[in-house]
């Protein structure tokens, strides 16, 4: 099991920009994709972004294309997402999680982000 931990959540007027990382426990960090996950007040959690186990393929969940930016540096065990053109709908508790084969088997305790318009 991987420990994981978020921060760069916060307050930010719409049409700002955030940061968040995802701070990972351990050394099997750069052996599997990474994601970011959002949950919304009486939303279901759903899909954000997703980076592979060598960084070099990405995939976003529609509403964030060209908007959102997923990284990750291994030698610091980190994962990132740039938030751009923030909008109000973008308002949500953000998780990092883990995938393992088909499954996301760890996740953080979560980072507030709210947009105000």
């Amino acid at each position: 099991q991987v420990q994981l931990v978020e921060s760069g959540g916060g307050l930010v007027q719409a049409g700002g920009s955030l940061r968040l990382s995802c701070g990972a426990s351990g050394r099997t960090f750069s052996m599997y994709s990474m994601g970011w996950f959002r949950q919304a007040f009486g939303k279901e959690r759903e899909f954000v972004a997703e980076i592979n186990s060598y960084g070099g393929v990405t995939s976003y969940a529609d509403s964030v294309k060209g908007r959102f930016t997923i990284s990750r540096d291994k030698a610091k065990n980190t994962l990132f997402l740039q938030m751009n053109r923030l909008e109000p709908a973008d308002t949500a508790v953000y998780y990092c999680a883990r995938r393992r084969g088909t499954l996301w088997d760890s996740w953080g305790q979560g980072t507030q982000v709210t947009v105000s318009s």
